[in-house]
């Protein structure tokens, strides 16, 4: 895993020395971020970068995740679909096993430390052992149209945090607590995003029988109904009928959504026997999620919802164009006909794709802008300050505090 020093390059310096100065001020204090799952999804792909460097930087930082039934993320994944604003039936006899899993990993965790930051819906229950110390809760969902009774239900826990971190300031709900806007990151040096060599491109697309001998748009994402994995297929089917290409569908699934294996499903159905359409089911092989997005023409990201979408990021950083919905995080990474092009329907997002493929020398100056915009913007050596700063406002007083 690359060091801090390995950034400067990328950053610069002062970057760098900024990072350490803040983390001195936090010497011996003990950190604890706790989420529902060790793989898959955005928040266990931070967290995996973010700690390491914690703890590079000198501060005592650890990861935990709690554990659950099949039962109980059945229920969290009704709250996460809720929270984005679907309507969803979630039962007392839900909630109860919700508490009661809670309550389990209540008894079983260690909750001690100086700061507990504690991500998403699934752990928030966690706080009822809130001692002297102080604890965080970090929404990475869109949480701007939720539905009523369950961001109630969530009001009974997120008061008695010291503060709730969102992606974008249009996520932000009314709190009785501080509250801090902080975007997720990429990390620019990591196996998802750092330089490839051609042949190794070209490698990976033979492995999964993938042809280079037309234009490729791809979607990666996790299969889930919120990345409308089969609004893309008919994206696809649109744009076939003026310009010859192939579509790539790849991702994998999550320990803590019971659902995937279901979408992909659908998905199968929906492309039928169209054998320019590749549907991947991938394990966690970030080479080859890079190399697929190297590979391809046109980066799709055609979500109904979304907290942040960092493979947007993940797709400009490399100058790839990008062809996005304009919800949740996904506006603050595209800049609509400046570092990519922003849709709100399948013929729009159909639209924009043939107006890439039909103009290469448009689409590669988005990727170009676009890259620049990741670079000043949603690096992980920001994210990390954007902690660092957090963490020390837990002891000061302010109200409110932007960063």
């Amino acid at each position: 895993m690359p060091k801090l020093a390995d950034y400067i390059s990328v950053v610069t310096q002062p970057v760098i020395d900024d990072l350490r100065l803040l983390a001195d001020k936090l010497r011996g204090k003990v950190i604890r971020n706790i989420n529902s799952t060790a793989v898959g999804g955005g928040v266990a792909e931070i967290l995996n970068r973010m700690v390491p460097f914690l703890q590079e930087l000198g501060i005592d930082a650890h990861w935990d995740v709690i554990k659950g039934g099949e039962r109980f993320f059945a229920v969290t994944k009704k709250i996460h679909n809720a929270l984005h604003g679907a309507t969803e039936r979630i039962t007392d006899d839900d909630l109860e096993v919700f508490i009661r899993t809670s309550k389990d990993n209540m008894a079983e965790m260690d909750l001690s430390g100086d700061i507990i930051f504690v991500h998403d819906p699934q752990p928030i229950a966690l706080i009822e052992k809130k001692e002297s110390n102080k604890w965080v809760w970090r929404c990475h969902v869109d949480v701007s149209e939720p539905q009523r009774n369950i961001w109630d239900f969530l009001m009974q826990y997120i008061p008695r945090y010291n503060a709730a971190v969102f992606s974008a300031p249009s996520f932000s709900r009314p709190l009785p607590v501080r509250q801090f806007l902080i975007s997720p990151s990429i990390d620019p040096l990591s196996d998802k995003n750092r330089d490839l060599p051609d042949d190794m491109v070209r490698t990976v697309f033979d492995k999964y029988g993938v042809p280079l001998d037309k234009p490729v748009i791809t979607q990666i994402s996790r299969f889930d109904r919120l990345k409308d994995p089969v609004g893309v297929i008919d994206v696809y089917k649109r744009v076939k009928k003026y310009n010859d290409c192939r579509l790539v569908l790849a991702g994998g699934t999550a320990s803590d959504d019971p659902e995937g294996l279901q979408v992909l499903e659908e998905v199968r159905e929906a492309a039928g026997k169209d054998r320019d359409i590749h549907i991947l089911l991938m394990p966690q092989n970030d080479l080859d999620v890079n190399a697929l997005q190297r590979g391809s023409t046109v980066i799709l990201q055609k979500s109904l919802r979304e907290g942040f979408g960092l493979t947007i990021s993940e797709a400009l950083w490399k100058a790839k164009p990008v062809v996005a919905s304009h919800v949740g995080g996904i506006p603050l990474q595209i800049k609509n006909k400046y570092s990519g092009l922003l849709c709100r329907s399948v013929d729009g997002a159909a639209f924009a794709v043939k107006q890439l493929l039909n103009n290469p020398g448009y689409a590669r100056k988005l990727g170009e802008n676009g890259r620049e915009h990741i670079r000043n913007n949603f690096l992980l050596t920001r994210h990390l300050k954007d902690y660092l700063l957090l963490f020390l406002s837990l002891f000061h007083s302010e109200d409110v505090v932007y960063l």
